[in-house]
């Protein structure tokens, strides 16, 4: 059994590098949708010395599987929102306070603690759905924070107008997350000039406007908002950890999270840092599930372990690895 306590506590690069191996030995055994997986590329324990020589297992397969590495009861299902008639992600969680720890430790790592913000929640679409991990988080933020003034907005955009130009005139710290098409919306409504708050967005228009690249919606949220920088969240329904963009889209990840590019023509080959390619996840706070994820987002790596998301495959399967028939 791993022991989240070191999850949680690593301090150096070789730490990590240790972990991640431990970890992978571990859902090697104990995941049989990962196992199957690892079997079919011929990947072994004894292969794997690095976290490089480690398979990530693509995304979709949380759209037909169940993938866990835990026989104990599941506390929750996540999911993702997806388009209407379109197969949702499920994640399984069987310890919540997994997540929790995670997620809050995350945010602190970037942020300090969550009780020095108030937290206003901008999220119609996900609040709109049962099972979204975002809504789980920023509820337990709003609880953490302790202000009566912390809370959810759906449609009532002329009270959080209000809200924010109060609390920001008292200059109280406040933390602003919202769905992008919902902060425009916000925007329009009036034209801000906010001197103490983070304005934090989590990506998608959801079907409700035009997509933007992301430097077209930043620009437009900084003026609408009159901040320096627009700050994002990369999480997804899959993993149980984040990582934080204070502006310019370059993210960093807690101590527990790396992001390695993959070559898009040979999914198993890893690339070098400054080189753009696919997306993989190594999440260790995902131990009960699987910590080696191929995403379908494109993005590159920094050598300081920063990192950029430049875009999503196109297609819905990730070339290279027509592995989906276990």
């Amino acid at each position: 059994m791993i022991d989240t306590n070191a999850i949680f506590n690593i301090k150096t690069e070789n730490e990590f590098n240790d972990l991640a191996l431990k970890v992978f030995k571990f859902q090697f055994e104990k995941n049989r949708v990962y196992r199957s997986f690892c079997d079919l590329l011929y990947k072994h324990p004894s292969d794997v010395n690095t976290i490089d020589d480690i398979p990530f297992l693509p995304i979709q397969f949380f759209k037909s599987h169940d993938v866990l590495s835990s026989k104990e009861a599941v506390q929750t299902t996540f999911t993702s929102s997806g388009t209407t008639g379109s197969i949702t992600s499920k994640h399984l969680v069987t310890n919540l306070e997994i997540y929790q720890e995670s997620f809050r430790k995350g945010f602190m790592q970037f942020y300090g603690a969550v009780e020095e913000y108030v937290v206003l929640a901008l999220l119609p679409s996900y609040l709109e759905r049962e099972g979204s991990s975002l809504i789980y988080m920023v509820e337990d933020f709003i609880k953490q924070s302790n202000h009566p003034e912390s809370g959810f907005y759906l449609n009532n955009l002329l009270e959080l107008k209000d809200t924010l130009i109060r609390l920001d005139s008292q200059e109280k710290k406040v933390l602003l997350i919202g769905v992008s098409f919902a902060l425009l919306d916000l925007i329009e409504t009036h034209q801000f000039n906010l001197k103490h708050s983070v304005i934090m967005e989590t990506g998608g228009m959801k079907g409700r406007r035009k997509e933007l690249i992301r430097e077209e919606l930043h620009k437009q949220l900084k003026q609408g908002f009159g901040v320096e920088a627009i700050h994002s969240e990369y999480g997804m329904t899959e993993l149980l950890s984040q990582g934080y963009s204070k502006g310019n889209g370059v993210f960093n990840c807690p101590s527990w999270m790396r992001i390695l590019t993959r070559d898009t023509e040979d999914a198993l080959s890893i690339l070098p840092k400054g080189r753009a390619g696919g997306i993989n996840v190594v999440d260790l706070a995902n131990i009960n599930s699987c910590s080696f994820i191929a995403t379908q987002d494109l993005g590159r790596v920094f050598e300081n372990q920063s990192f950029e998301i430049i875009g999503r495959f196109d297609n819905s399967d990730i070339r290279g690895c027509n592995l989906m028939v276990l």
